[in-house]
């Protein structure tokens, strides 16, 4: 069993953070009322992690697919985003989306993009890509990771180009959401896209994403505002955090 597959469960049970009930917050299907499937485990470690209850600390019960789909049944909504943690890296996703797909549910799948399923075998309506820079990583002194060695797996395992290049092609309804907190991360945004060969005209697949879990004051992300202009990219806003503010459960 390759490393990365440490968290996973068997393929009819897995270890869930939670569960709920609210409207999309990110990407293009902002606003849609979805049902949503936190799964608990990551091979990550973003230093600015905003669910650390589904990676650096997993938390949840370990629930049989069939309860969660039960649930997901009486929803009364007709999306669903499985979402983590990183989701891929569990078996039981692959039955779990199925069932999903049975009730006649829409899915979006969130991954960092690090690892690979068969569009055979994943039932996925969009896969939301999210690849993870640099500046994620975990910070030198950082408690969380006293001995560097997250940081050095985070590093190693955060961007793998063949990997999104597989989804992007297996899964055709894709979109790239890049997470920024700084106007240099946009020439290393630029080089992956160049990595990826990415076509001129999927530019608008292309999001960036404040870094940060507070409601922005007025200016503070127009210089993102401006590289989508600049670039056909797309501004991506958590109206999660608008709504909600920062809290699980939203």
């Amino acid at each position: 069993m390759s490393d990365v597959r440490l968290h996973t469960e068997t393929a009819s049970r897995v270890k869930v953070a939670e569960t709920f009930t609210s409207v999309q917050g990110e990407g293009s299907l902002t606003g849609v009322p979805s049902y949503f499937i936190r799964l608990s485990g990551c091979n990550l470690r973003c230093r600015w992690c905003d669910t650390a209850f589904a990676s650096w600390e997993p938390e949840g019960d370990v629930r049989g697919v069939e309860s969660v789909l039960e649930e997901a049944a009486r929803s009364g909504v007709r999306h669903a985003v499985v979402t983590g943690g990183e989701p891929m890296l569990f078996d039981a996703v692959e039955p779990l989306c199925a069932g999903l797909r049975q009730l006649g549910m829409r899915i979006t799948i969130e991954t960092a993009g690090t690892i690979h399923r068969s569009p055979d075998r994943l039932a996925c309506d969009l896969m939301s890509i999210s690849p993870k820079l640099a500046d994620s990583a975990p910070q030198k002194g950082d408690p969380r990771d006293p001995d560097g060695a997250w940081r050095l797996r985070h590093n190693e395992r955060r961007w793998k180009p063949d990997v999104v290049r597989a989804l992007m092609n297996d899964f055709p309804a894709y979109q790239l959401k890049f997470v920024v907190s700084h106007p240099a991360e946009l020439a290393e945004i630029a080089a992956m896209l160049a990595e990826l060969a990415m076509p001129n005209a999927q530019r608008d697949r292309i999001m960036l994403m404040p870094e940060g879990t507070h409601v922005p004051t007025p200016g503070e992300h127009q210089w993102i505002v401006d590289a989508c202009i600049q670039r056909g990219w797309r501004f991506c806003r958590r109206l999660h955090i608008d709504l909600f503010g920062h809290r699980r459960g939203t």
